[in-house]
């Protein structure tokens, strides 16, 4: 099913400064919280639905790919995607944007935004790596795969992620009593208010270390390195990203890993221009092909191809080659290749070739006729318009 425009599902503007974006995640979220809504599906999908729209137009980065490319500039393909809030458990949302409504804390009378949607137990998550690989058009044509060696934080060998020494392993929050947060009830203007935090003591996780593991100091994590495949599909751009869900950092005592997000870059072509899907090459002819034709080779991306020029060829004209160009990301059709045509006039002629043009110069046959003056004012005016 279609996504929903992102402005439209918050209700903005597609001018909304950055501000009036986050007071109307807030409004959303605020409506459609599952602790107000509970067992309300629709609901529930409309507050994923809002907090999808939300990472995306809040990142001022992924709000112009978005602007300009729409949901594919932020969401990959053939295996990769971005934030998503299909198949999105809602301990998501809440460690990733819990912080908007104060904090880690209250949001008002229902409910933290803790790891948890119902105020349960947190886990840490990595953080995000970000790579930038530059592609050829030719990778970009066929799709290709990159191997990257990556530093990064992995689970510690030694006490499997879990940060306890040996088998001492974890015991009970006393300050939370496992529950990962505490409550405070204060009086305000509303009445009392009942407010939720994460717990300082075990930061959320209901539990802590007995012994700190030796080697990564009760983290459960320690700096290394991974080798990792990256496959990219076909039709990709400059400026887009992918993300490889759970190829981050690894999360603290066994927690969530991070994602590893693709920047994509391409290389110049010597001969070709892209021009969205579509490749553009400037075919210079001389004189004489032009007025008696012949044939020239043209490159592609997969090699020359020789192309039919027609007797009397004007600068100016395009010849298209249907399929020659890129694909869609989508995987909906191929783009051509345009062949753009402009003539190449000598700065200086020999003794011979100044005669023979003299005695062309009278002929009818090289004079202009009307309706060619006219072609040419008509693409001249529809350039400045």
């Amino acid at each position: 099913m279609a996504k929903r425009d992102y402005y439209e599902v918050l209700g903005v503007d597609k001018s909304a400064s950055a501000d009036e974006i986050k007071k109307a995640y807030r409004k959303k979220a605020i409506q459609y919280h599952p602790d107000k809504n509970p067992g309300d599906k629709e609901a529930e999908e409309k507050f994923k639905e809002a907090a999808e729209a939300y990472e995306v137009l809040s990142n001022p980065e992924k709000r112009a790919r978005y602007d300009q490319f729409g949901p594919e500039g932020v969401n990959g393909a053939g295996g990769f995607g971005g934030f998503s809030g299909e198949g999105m458990s809602m301990d998501d949302i809440f460690s990733m944007f819990g912080d908007i409504f104060g904090g880690r804390g209250g949001f008002g009378g229902f409910g933290g935004f803790g790891g948890r949607a119902q105020g349960g137990q947190r886990k840490f998550r990595g953080s995000d790596l970000r790579v930038k690989v530059k592609l050829t058009l030719k990778d970009i044509a066929n799709g290709t795969t990159k191997k990257f060696k990556l530093k990064k934080y992995v689970p510690c060998s030694h006490c499997h992620g879990t940060g306890a020494e040996g088998n001492s392993g974890t015991e009970t929050c006393p300050t939370c009593k496992g529950s990962g947060h505490i409550l405070r009830t204060q009086q305000s203007i509303f009445g009392m208010m009942q407010t939720q935090s994460v717990c300082p003591q075990c930061n959320g996780e209901g539990k802590i270390i007995k012994n700190k593991c030796k080697e990564c100091g009760g983290e459960g994590i320690v700096y290394g390195e991974e080798v990792v495949e990256v496959n990219i599909p076909a039709g990709v751009a400059e400026g887009m990203q992918l993300s490889m869900s759970g190829k981050g950092n690894a999360g603290k005592h066994n927690g969530v890993n991070g994602d590893l997000l693709i920047q994509i870059e391409e290389e110049p072509h010597p001969e070709l221009i892209r021009d969205e899907n579509d490749l553009v090459y400037n075919l210079l002819l001389n004189v004489p092909t032009a007025a008696l034709g012949g044939s020239a080779e043209i490159p592609t991306i997969d090699g020359k191809v020789k192309v039919k020029i027609e007797p009397g060829t004007q600068p100016g004209k395009v010849l298209r080659l249907r399929g020659k160009g890129l694909p869609s990301v989508n995987g909906y059709g191929t783009g051509d290749l345009l062949v753009n045509i402009s003539v190449y006039i000598p700065e200086t002629l020999s003794k011979e070739e100044k005669a023979a043009l003299e005695k062309m110069q009278d002929s009818d046959n090289f004079k202009p006729s009307v309706s060619i003056k006219e072609k040419i004012f008509r693409k001249f005016r529809n350039f400045f318009d």
